[in-house]
């Protein structure tokens, strides 16, 4: 009996994808537009800050190189940003979004700008002490994080200098990530998403202005991360103060609201953050592999948060107001529509990016880094933990939008336990793949964390919301994986016939990889079309309605 149920049900499944008249139709309940208008507005303003901090990625590749100075900077860099994951961006959206839009829905606009005031307050008196202790203790923490420098003075002493040049970064952004989740409780995406192109823009500057002014290289780049965060933070204020909101200091912390985005915000820290808590323990044991290693993995990781940025975060954070205003009302079929919807469009846009950052890996690593001192061995390090960590793409969008659905009905603390079995499985995996792969074994492990932490959420949640379409998220995964394959392949060999003229010119390859990249997105809508996917459809329709619009 259960054989055949199973067979009935995989048959089911096959005449989904083959049935031209009656495939699974893309979830579209009332706010799917919103949800998807939001996304859109903030994957445009993310694709350019990704754009411009690769600009950021190949000036700084190109006057450090792959070197002890590069290594030095990246795990300096590590510790505040892995605080920013932890106290910042992640924590602050996924506590202050559910409790404002709560707050919104039943006490009015005013007593929600009460609500900013105080966590505005709290952020400055707790972030900044943080930041002062870190600049203190910097050594100590350096010696935590990246141990195997300590058999290199010169290269220890470095990397504590460049800590403490950075640490404010920290305060800076915290900020920055109160008023841009204060802004999109309001449904203002846009603006706050650009605010990362001006830390990029703003670091880009510091290390022209700075060199021309005979300070180091490294040097530069650091002071430049911390001005860039002052930019990030003042941006936005003129949208913040447009929209009622004000950074008056209110010193009482008895405030229900600030209580309640409290308790999301601890437990949130450990779950938002298990991707960077996956990389610092890669910085950790890589910091014992060959000179190089770190730089391979920071540069193959900024390529992975491309897709991961632009969509995942994108979906994630647009989706997030939309499923706190249904939790608030206790409506929970349309959240699991949502989160299907929202789940479905994200894979449908994140899949092509995996399989070809995965076909394209060496020519994509060459166009933006082969210059100055990345030479070819760096590139092929760089392209070797690109792929690892690809495969692990779709889980790493996949978690944003379950994070985002546990966080829109105030609970942290399933993420949190989903986070710590993962973040043991990536220390098991990292051991035990490090001496046979070496750093590509450490990107393989944080890949095989991802997936196991999205399975272990997607389980968990599909348990919470009864409502949940599987069937229709996973018929939509298969034909987005089948037309991704088409893709990749059609690229790997188009890169492969080109390489074959051996051209030297780097403005040509890039070009030609340009061209390519085109040609690949118009083979994969043209094979999700032929495959019916009703997800690239609806993208579609959305970019041709708002393209009328425009006209």
């Amino acid at each position: 009996m259960n054989k055949q149920k199973k067979t009935s049900s995989w048959k089911s499944v096959l005449q989904e994808l083959s049935n031209e008249g009656n495939t699974v139709r893309a979830v579209e309940p009332s706010s799917s537009g919103k949800i998807a208008r939001s996304a859109l507005s903030m994957s445009a303003a993310t694709s350019f800050s990704r754009l411009v901090g690769f600009v950021r990625d190949m000036l700084v590749a190109r006057v450090l190189g792959a070197s002890d100075l590069s290594d030095s900077f990246f795990v300096a860099f590590r510790i505040p940003n892995l605080m920013r994951e932890l106290f910042a961006e992640g924590s602050m959206s996924s506590g202050l979004i559910p409790v404002l839009t709560e707050i919104r829905t039943k006490e009015g606009d005013a007593e929600a700008a009460l609500v900013v005031r105080k966590a505005f307050t709290f952020v400055v008196i707790f972030i900044g002490i943080f930041c002062v202790c870190g600049i203190v203790f910097a050594p100590q923490i350096v010696a935590a994080i990246a141990p195997g420098f300590l058999q290199n003075i010169v290269k220890f002493k470095t990397t504590v200098i460049l800590t403490r040049i950075m640490f404010p970064f920290l305060l800076c952004v915290s900020l920055a990530a109160l008023v841009m989740g204060a802004l999109n409780t309001k449904r203002v995406f846009f603006i706050p998403a650009l605010a990362s192109a001006w830390f990029n823009i703003a670091i880009i500057a510091a290390i022209v202005g700075f060199i021309a002014l005979k300070i180091s290289p490294v040097t530069a780049v650091a002071l430049g991360v911390t001005i860039g965060g002052v930019v990030q933070f003042l941006w936005q204020l003129p949208t913040f103060f447009k929209h009622n909101y004000s950074l008056k200091p209110s010193i009482g912390f008895n405030h229900k609201g600030l209580k309640r985005m409290g308790k999301l915000i601890l437990p949130a820290t450990v779950g938002t953050a298990v991707a960077q808590i996956n990389i610092f323990v890669s910085t950790i044991l890589a910091s014992f592999l060959p000179v190089g290693s770190i730089t391979y993995l920071y540069y193959s990781m900024r390529l992975i948060q491309f897709p991961v940025g632009v969509f995942g975060v994108a979906v994630g954070m647009a989706a997030l107001p939309a499923l706190s205003e249904h939790a608030a009302k206790k409506d929970y079929e349309a959240l699991a529509e949502d989160f299907a919807f929202s789940l479905k469009l994200l894979f449908s846009v994140t899949v092509p990016s995996m399989l070809g950052l995965i076909a394209l890996s060496r020519p994509i690593v060459a166009a933006l880094f082969e210059h100055g001192k990345f030479g070819p061995e760096a590139v092929k390090g760089t392209s070797t933990a690109l792929i690892c960590y690809s495969l692990g793409i779709w889980a790493m969008v996949g978690v944003r939008v379950l994070t985002s659905s546990f966080y829109s009905m105030q609970d942290t603390k399933t993420p949190v336990k989903s986070a710590v079995f993962s973040l043991t499985l990536n220390v098991l995996l990292s051991i035990i793949l490090m001496g046979p792969f070496s750093y590509a074994g450490l990107a393989l492990a944080n890949a095989g964390a991802s997936a196991f932490n999205f399975s272990m959420l997607f389980f968990l949640l599909k348990r919470r919301l009864s409502h949940i379409d599987f069937k229709g998220i996973a018929v939509s995964f298969v034909k987005t994986l089948a037309a991704s394959v088409i893709m990749g392949l059609f690229g790997y060999f188009l890169m492969a016939f080109f390489e074959r003229f051996k051209v030297e010119s780097h403005l040509l390859k890039g070009g030609f990889l340009f061209a390519a990249i085109a040609v690949c997105t118009a083979v994969y809508f043209g094979a999700a079309l032929m495959l019916k996917s009703d997800e690239v459809r609806y993208f579609l329709k959305t970019l041709k309605r708002r393209w009328s619009k425009k006209r």
